[in-house]
């Protein structure tokens, strides 16, 4: 490299041209192996062939390593990805393996894969057998639940979904409302909805409920539930009353402290025993409390992390308005607090969403609990690939959403100029 003069705006012209063509001649060098089986190095001895992309590529990363350019495209790809020379080798090694990954995922997701059929014997191709997901695909939504009952799902979520997008769009004095129905009356109504026994609904047992509409139902309730106790908890592990303070600080370390997988354990297996002669609570409503009460512990230390971040000047103004301890909490302290801690409450409650799984060990399943039954089928036995990665693929765009819309949200409410 000290055989030619140094990368800088005075060489720019010459330089990034021929950069840019040996970068691209590393990357087409790979692609065309890749997916054509051709290497346009191949008239060179093999060894030499095999590892000439890299040095290229190397040299075309460091030919651009221009400080401070004045060129803004190059400026930020050179700090982002073109910082030195150990970041180029680690650029160059990301970028060829995911040209050499494409080709093997084309071909068993799309390419050999088979998606016409019904039974297991139609898969013939070394690809995905998707006729799997397609034959199973209601179980995987709606679980063991009546066919002719799912449109009582259908509508449950409708509501839910109805009432959350149209509380975007109405006035700020209204959405408390919204708040409140969400809160205090749509968790009753959407059980009895689902499970039936009155206004002329045909009961269906929570054991027959399943799939993705199960995790639905738990991430719904366990979300609209452990947000408000943890924020009572926060609150209350910071208050002055010892006795408020230490039940607080139990309850958190408590529950922080123990495996949700135990949890669940003892709300489906030890908490009956406990329960006086003829009382019955359901399971699915013992995992629900289960899941609210251990996720509320952590959203409690989310939520704490926020309100010690505000500095003591914000308690003494509010107080020096006249303001209650509640009604400064309400409209002034923790308003501040959530908004610094929104990356924190996404984390957890995306947490929240992938621990779902979990509560299989119990009996109950969900999406990936049915579709550790569906491979277990006889006549479906060794699709569990398949499955995985349907599952994989639902949970990733459920997360994905719920990151992308706390990062809006985080920006929205951002007070940094």
């Amino acid at each position: 490299m000290n055989l030619i003069a140094k990368p800088s705006k005075d060489n720019i012209k010459t330089y990034v041209p021929i950069g840019l063509s040996l970068v691209s001649l590393s990357i087409l060098d790979v692609f065309a192996y890749a997916f054509f089986n051709f290497n346009l190095m191949g008239f060179l001895p093999s060894q030499l062939s095999y590892f000439l992309p890299l040095i290229l590529g190397f040299i075309g990363f460091y030919l651009i390593r221009i400080e401070f350019s004045g060129v803004r495209s190059l400026d930020v790809l050179n700090k982002n990805i073109n910082s030195n020379n150990f970041n180029a080798l680690l650029t160059l090694f990301t970028i060829f393996i995911i040209i050499k990954s494409i080709p093997p995922m084309l071909d068993w997701f799309i390419l050999d894969a088979n998606f016409v059929g019904n039974s297991k014997d139609d898969c013939t191709g070394d690809g995905a057998c998707w006729v799997f997901i397609k034959v199973w695909f209601n179980r995987f939504m709606y679980g063991l639940y009546p066919d002719a009952e799912q449109w009582r799902i259908n509508t449950a979520f409708l509501i839910l979904f109805a009432v959350v997008g149209v509380s975007f769009f109405v006035a700020e004095k209204l959405k408390k409302y919204f708040i409140l129905f969400l809160v205090f009356v749509f968790p009753f109504l959407g059980i009895k909805l689902i499970s039936g026994g009155s206004f002329g609904l045909e009961y269906v047992e929570s054991a027959a409920w399943g799939g993705l509409s199960l995790t639905f139902i738990i991430s719904a309730f366990a979300i609209l539930f452990c947000f408000p106790i943890g924020v009572i908890l926060a609150l209350g592990r910071r208050s002055s009353l010892p006795a408020i303070k230490y039940i607080s600080i139990g309850f958190i370390e408590l529950w922080r402290g123990v495996p949700l997988i135990t949890v669940l354990f003892m709300s489906a297996v030890m908490f009956p025993m406990f329960l006086p002669d003829g009382t019955f609570i359901d399971k699915l409503i013992r995992v629900l409390i289960a899941i609210t009460l251990f996720e509320a512990a952590y959203m409690a230390e989310v939520v704490r992390g926020g309100l010690q971040a505000l500095p003591k000047g914000q308690y003494e103004a509010a107080k020096s308005l006249g303001m209650g301890y509640w009604r400064m909490n309400a409209l002034i302290i923790l308003p501040q607090a959530l908004k610094l801690v929104i990356p924190g409450i996404a984390n957890t409650l995306l947490a929240l969403v992938k621990d779902t799984p979990l509560i299989f060990v119990v009996g109950l399943m969900e999406l990936a609990g049915m579709i550790g039954l569906a491979k277990t089928n006889p006549k479906w036995l060794g699709m569990a690939m398949e499955g995985y990665v349907f599952a994989g693929l639902v949970f990733w765009i459920i997360c994905y959403a719920m990151s992308r819309y706390s990062q809006n949200l985080e920006k929205k409410l951002s007070t940094e100029r």
